[in-house]
């Protein structure tokens, strides 16, 4: 189709909306021509235009269904995070292997029957001395009475279903955090989305009032064209900041374990606790998880480097054998049962013991490391988080100011403009300045509701 074409088209399209004959209509900031006197006319930039805010209009992301609160959402997510359901289930495991380990210290019976079956029975003046088939069965209780590597092992899996719990509880603050950071950037995104789009809004009305100049002649061309420009961009500008929105909606809806996007209800205020610790090392380990789990893993390793010498003690084992035997044998009665005390002393095992006892000295040090590295940057992350709330405050009351004076600035442009006393370029360099200053607004707003959250997380105080 030629483009005179698409102009009639859209010109009879544009005529049938205005007559109310049920022509296409696009969203409010989408009619963006302003007709000529005369003919019905219409300019090709300003049709391209208004076809592409029409489409972008109509092709917009669904608006989220599901609207849910921090606290709510975060709850959500501790509570149906699939990650934290995987977690769960290690504590499971170390319950399983405590029980293990305390069956080893605990009574064990079993029983055991024999057939046997001889090549031919042997007899005596009549009697029968040892039969051809016979059948044994022997019942085992074992009882053990010294078992100090075994008390060691039960004592060991004790403190490994402690760390499994304490890293479930790490591992819902990882979820937390990963929730919060998620309905943040649902907050940031819509402030962006609505300074975009109110930098829309001005550049439409600049374009609308610079192409109602041209038509006077008071204007020229070249202005329509750069308030023309500077529409398209914001009307780009909104598009990708409400994709960006979307995208967080969804990564909030994954989550919090719900199969559609979810949008955030309200604004957490991410207050300090009066009782909030301080940058002590004593306090943040009695708050933060993950400073608890490397002390228990600490600990647990120290146990077992402890026990290394329990290796060496010996075992004494009771065991009360009843037995059974039909035919009964000539020479022993059919029933009977024994009791013994069997003990076992390791006298030489070519350096393994030795060897273990090595290993678990290195795993300790790595603990320790591990768990001295993790204090030093906790103490460090809660200065430097109290830091970026003293400086994000300030920076946020600065970008709120420059916000205000910028607004001030394109309105006094625009009444200039008006009036001839300012260019076309002034206006748009002053809604530009006022879009820039609306963004970092909503940044400065963000960064300093992350560094209250990474205050709260570096005190241990959330979730």
């Amino acid at each position: 189709m030629s483009s005179s074409k698409v102009l009639d088209a859209v010109d009879r399209s544009g005529s049938d909306a205005v007559k109310g004959r049920g022509g296409p209509t696009c969203p409010p900031h989408g009619v963006v021509a302003i007709r000529r006197s005369g003919p019905t006319r219409w300019s090709a930039p300003t049709v391209l235009v208004m076809v592409v805010a029409c489409v972008v209009g109509r092709a917009q992301a669904p608006a989220p269904v599901l609207r849910i609160t921090f606290d709510e959402a975060i709850r959500r997510a501790i509570e149906k995070n699939p990650t934290v359901q995987a977690a769960a289930a290690g504590i499971l495991r170390a319950e399983g292997l405590l029980r293990q380990a305390r069956a080893a210290t605990r009574l064990q019976v079993f029983g055991n029957i024999t057939t046997t079956t001889l090549n031919t029975g042997v007899d005596f003046q009549g009697t029968t001395v040892t039969p051809r088939n016979s059948l044994a069965a022997t019942l085992t209780a074992d009882m053990p009475i010294v078992a100090a590597a075994a008390w060691a092992r039960r004592a060991q899996a004790e403190d490994a279903r402690n760390v499994a719990e304490l890293a479930v509880a790490d591992t819902r603050r990882q979820v937390a955090l990963a929730t919060a950071d998620a309905y943040l950037t649902i907050l940031a995104a819509r402030r962006v989305v609505e300074a975009n789009a109110r930098a829309r809004d001005t550049a439409k009305a600049h374009f609308d009032l610079a192409t109602e100049l041209e038509q006077r002649g008071a204007g020229s061309r070249l202005n329509a064209l750069r308030a023309q420009q500077q529409f398209s961009t914001d009307e780009a500008l909104v598009e990708t900041a409400r994709l960006a929105l979307y995208g967080a909606q969804e990564a909030l809806g994954v989550l919090i374990a719900a199969d559609e996007p979810a949008d955030a209800s309200d604004e957490p205020a991410f207050d300090l606790p009066a009782d909030a610790p301080s940058s002590q090392t004593a306090s943040l380990t009695s708050f933060r998880s993950d400073l608890k789990l490397f002390a228990a893993e600490q600990l647990a390793a120290e146990r077992i480097v402890r026990d290394s010498s329990k290796d060496w003690w010996p075992s004494i084992d009771a065991l009360f054998q009843p037995s059974s035997t039909y035919p009964s044998p000539f020479f022993l009665p059919g029933n009977s049962w024994r009791f013994l005390l069997q003990a076992n002393v390791p006298v030489f095992d070519s350096g393994q013991r030795a060897s273990s006892k090595i290993q678990r000295q290195a795993a300790l040090e790595q603990t320790r490391s591990l768990f001295a590295g993790a204090t030093m940057q906790a103490t460090s992350q809660v200065r430097a988080a109290r830091e970026a709330v003293s400086s994000g405050e300030r920076v946020l009351a600065s970008a709120r100011g420059a916000a205000g004076q910028a607004r001030d600035v394109v309105d006094i442009t625009n009444i200039a403009f008006r009036a001839g006393a300012a260019t076309n370029i002034e206006v748009i360099d002053a809604e530009r300045s006022a879009r820039d200053a609306e963004t970092a607004v909503a940044v400065a707003e963000d960064t300093l509701r992350r560094a209250r959250l990474e205050l709260l997380t570096a005190l241990g105080r959330f979730p």
